[in-house]
């Protein structure tokens, strides 16, 4: 499939809006008068790390959809299952001689990101010490319901008491990906009157996909 980047006189996409009713989703838009037909790009999110960036975009699943069909069934659905989210692109579709090309919008305005249901990350922390050590232990569980990357979770460290939110101490990364079921953590050393608490190290980012929740 052939893209071109879309320059001041191309057919635009506008008004893209997302509707979710359970697992059924409906995209409405508004089409270009000149345009009979578009290309619906599915993409699920890789929450695993796989980012791309500059001008690389991570490709999904195209579906021919025309202004026909749309009026028929007053938009495009789709259904959607599963943890995550889902990105769903809307392409203008232009017929050229050597086949059909798709114009890439710049301004966002054809892009909605759906929520396929957001898996729980449960963690237990339990402390470990002997009666006149300085020192002591922390035993930390991860279970989830999906994999989830390291780069999702943090622990924070606070003297004193139980930390608040992510700025609320001090930050210290996980150094591997979890995956689904129980994960636990080596025993980090911390001083007697340490206390940890997980957090997401991207709130928006990763809270559309997970839940976090403390045992």
């Amino acid at each position: 499939m052939r893209f071109t980047d879309a320059d001041p006189s191309a057919p635009l996409i506008r008004r893209l809006t997302l509707a979710v009713d359970e697992s059924q989703c409906t995209l409405r838009w508004l089409w270009p008068e000149s345009v009979e037909a578009v290309y619906v790009e599915r993409l699920e999110l890789d929450m695993m790390g796989d980012d791309r960036t500059g001008e690389q975009a991570a490709q999904g699943k195209l579906k021919l959809y025309t202004k026909e069909e749309y009026k028929a069934s007053n938009g495009y659905m789709d259904r959607i299952t599963g943890f995550g989210a889902i990105r769903y692109t809307v392409y203008v579709c232009q017929m050229e001689e050597d086949g059909p090309v798709l114009v890439r919008q710049r301004d966002g305005d054809n892009t909605v990101v759906a929520s396929a249901g957001k898996a729980d990350i449960r963690f237990s922390i339990r402390y470990k010490s002997g009666f006149f050590q300085k020192r002591k232990s922390v035993l930390m569980t991860v279970t989830t319901e999906a994999p989830v990357p390291k780069e999702a979770l943090c622990y924070v460290r606070k003297q004193g008491g139980v930390p608040l939110n992510k700025e609320d101490g001090t930050v210290y990364p996980f150094v591997s990906d979890f995956a689904p079921g129980r994960n636990e953590m080596p025993p980090v050393e911390v001083a007697k009157d340490d206390y940890v608490r997980l957090f997401f190290t991207d709130g928006p980012k990763y809270g559309a996909a997970y839940r976090l929740i403390s045992d």
